[in-house]
C-alpha cells in the first residue's frame, strides 16, 4: 500500500491543536466546570482555556485558536443546553461530543495548514510532533479514559451494591495506572504483557468478584472497559506517530 501524501504543516497544526484540546477537556477542565457549565461564565472560562492553549501550542496564530474556540463553544452550548441531563451524561453523547470536535480540528488544520508554520514554533514544529503526538494520546488514553469508563459503569454502580470500604479515589488512581502501564507495554512492543496485567488485576479483584455475581459482573465490566479504551487509544496514538513519520 503506497504512503498517502501527506503536508507537514496541516500533520503539525493538527497534533497542536489536538494537545491544546485534550489538555483543555481533560486536565485543565475540573470536575467542579463539569458540574457548573450550564451557568454561562463557567462554559465561557473552559472556552478560553481552549483558546489560550490553542494559540499557545499554535504559536501564537490565535486567528485559527479563535476560531476552533468558537466551534468548541458551540458543540458544548448544543450538548450543556440542548440535550437533558439524562443524555447529556451518557457516554454515547460524550462520544458525539468529542467526534465533533475532532472533524473541528481536522477542518481547522487543513483550511489553515501554514499555521504553525507562520507562528513562533515553526522552527521546532516538526522535532516536537512526535512528542506532542504522545503526550495527547496518553492524555487520552489516562485522562479520558476515566471518563468513559465512569460513564459506561454508572448506571450499574447502584445496582452492584459493592460497598466503599476502599481508599479514597483509590479505584480512579488504580484505573490511571493500568491505563498508563498499558500505554507504556504497547508503545515499547510488549503488548503481552497486558495479559498479565489483566491476571494480575483479577486476582486482587477476587474479593470483591466473590460478593455476588453483580459484583462480579461490574468489575468484570470496569476492567475490559478500561483496557479496551488504553489500548485503542494507544494503537491510535502509533498510528499517528506513524503518519507522521511518513511527513517529508
Amino acid at each position: 500500500m503506497l504512503p498517502l501524501p501527506i503536508d507537514p504543516a496541516v500533520a503539525q497544526s493538527f497534533a497542536a491543536l489536538l494537545l491544546a484540546h485534550v489538555l483543555a477537556d481533560f486536565t485543565f477542565q475540573t470536575n467542579w466546570m463539569v458540574q457548573h457549565k450550564q451557568k454561562p461564565m463557567v462554559l465561557l472560562l473552559h472556552i478560553a482555556v481552549v483558546f489560550v492553549l490553542s494559540t499557545v501550542f499554535l504559536g501564537g496564530i490565535w486567528q485559527v485558536a479563535l476560531v476552533v474556540a468558537l466551534a468548541h463553544l458551540v458543540i458544548d452550548a448544543i450538548k450543556t443546553w440542548a440535550l437533558p441531563a439524562q443524555i447529556r451524561s451518557s457516554l454515547t453523547a460524550f462520544m458525539i461530543d468529542q467526534g465533533a470536535h475532532m472533524i473541528t480540528l481536522i477542518c481547522a488544520a487543513v483550511w489553515w495548514p501554514g499555521a504553525i508554520s507562520q507562528g513562533i514554533w515553526a522552527d521546532y514544529a516538526p522535532i516536537a510532533l512526535p512528542p506532542v503526538i504522545l503526550l495527547a494520546g496518553f492524555i487520552t488514553s489516562v485522562t479520558a479514559g476515566g471518563y468513559v469508563v465512569g460513564m459506561l459503569t454508572a448506571r450499574y454502580q447502584a445496582v452492584a451494591d459493592i460497598p466503599e470500604v476502599g481508599l479514597p479515589d483509590a479505584g480512579r488512581l488504580i484505573g490511571w495506572l493500568e491505563r498508563s502501564m498499558i500505554f507504556l507495554l504497547v508503545l515499547i512492543g510488549q503488548p503481552g504483557g497486558v495479559g498479565f496485567l489483566i491476571a494480575a488485576k483479577s486476582v486482587l479483584r477476587l474479593d470483591t468478584a466473590k460478593q455476588g455475581r453483580q459484583a462480579s459482573e461490574y468489575v468484570i465490566i470496569g476492567t475490559m472497559a478500561s483496557f479496551a479504551w488504553a489500548l485503542g487509544a494507544t494503537y491510535s496514538t502509533l498510528a499517528l506517530l506513524e503518519i507522521a513519520s511518513r511527513v517529508p
